[in-house]
């Protein structure tokens, strides 16, 4: 077949539809190519920035000393997928979605007593994968919050689930307040186009 040189393709009604190939066909744009798109309506291409979610806690949470403890975001904002579950705050990878995942986690904390250490830390199928270590002094007689964050990329398989634990080493519970802002305490994430 021959090559087609032409400096514009247009339908011919006005408004109308042009369709290239048919189904099974390839279009290859050679290396060196520019196609640009940039004031075009674009549909169907590009890929998607999902699953996606966003939750935050919805009640106030003591968090006991010594050992790492589950955290509660059992409001959602939204979840494209219906793959965060309220009852248990967990994602988990629907199926056909694995790849590369970005998280953001923040948590508002009261000390109730003095206490050095406190960890944030990421679960992926009920094992650590990501922790994030703050000290704090407590200077007594004050009512001092803290916050923690995590933001991090995960690479993630079909069925992986997700969930939130909090460590700290004081003498009394640690409060996770259900502040009235919205996103003060926060579990939220979505699925990296790659």
């Amino acid at each position: 077949m021959g090559t087609i040189k032409t400096t514009n393709i247009e339908p011919i009604a006005d408004n109308g539809t042009v369709t290239l190939g048919s189904s099974g066909d390839t279009f290859t744009v050679p290396s060196g190519v520019t196609v640009n798109m940039s004031n075009a309506t674009q549909t169907g291409v590009g890929g998607a920035n999902t699953p996606a979610f966003s939750a935050k806690t919805s009640s106030s949470q003591a968090v006991g000393t010594g050992s790492f403890t589950k955290l509660n975001f059992g409001t959602e904002f939204y979840d494209t997928n219906s793959a965060y579950d309220t009852s248990n705050s967990r994602f988990t990878v629907p199926s056909g979605l694995s790849g590369k995942y970005h998280f953001d986690i923040s948590v508002g904390s009261r000390d109730a007593s003095t206490f050095d250490i406190i960890q944030l830390a990421l679960y992926k199928n009920n094992s650590v994968i990501f922790k994030n270590l703050q000290t704090h002094t407590y200077n007594g007689g004050l009512s001092q919050y803290r916050t923690s964050t995590i933001s991090v990329n995960v690479d993630l398989s079909a069925s992986d689930y997700l969930e939130v634990f909090l460590y700290h080493d004081a003498s009394g519970n640690l409060d996770i307040n259900n502040f009235s802002s919205a996103f003060d305490n926060f579990f939220q994430g979505y699925k990296l186009i790659g």
